[in-house]
């Protein structure tokens, strides 16, 4: 019993990393705000695989909705 509950404490506190670790990545990407700073991510992107920068490319689109959504 007290396996599982070592396991389950585990995966909680790996999962809140996680969404932290996220929060943090969304904040760091919004921060490029301008046209140039939008283009160098694009480049800096450019340079990786679609599996690689799947995270970020998510990301992304939620604050293009987030943007799209303030805009209405």
């Amino acid at each position: 019993m007290e396996t599982a509950t070592r396991r389950l404490r585990a995966t909680v506190a790996e999962r809140v990393e996680a969404r932290r670790a996220r929060r943090r990545l969304a904040r760091e990407i919004a921060a490029y705000q301008t046209p140039a700073e939008r283009l160098e991510l694009d480049l800096i992107l450019g340079r990786h695989t679609e599996e690689q920068i799947a995270e970020i490319d998510a990301i992304l689109r939620e604050q293009r909705n987030a943007r799209a959504l303030d805009l209405t």
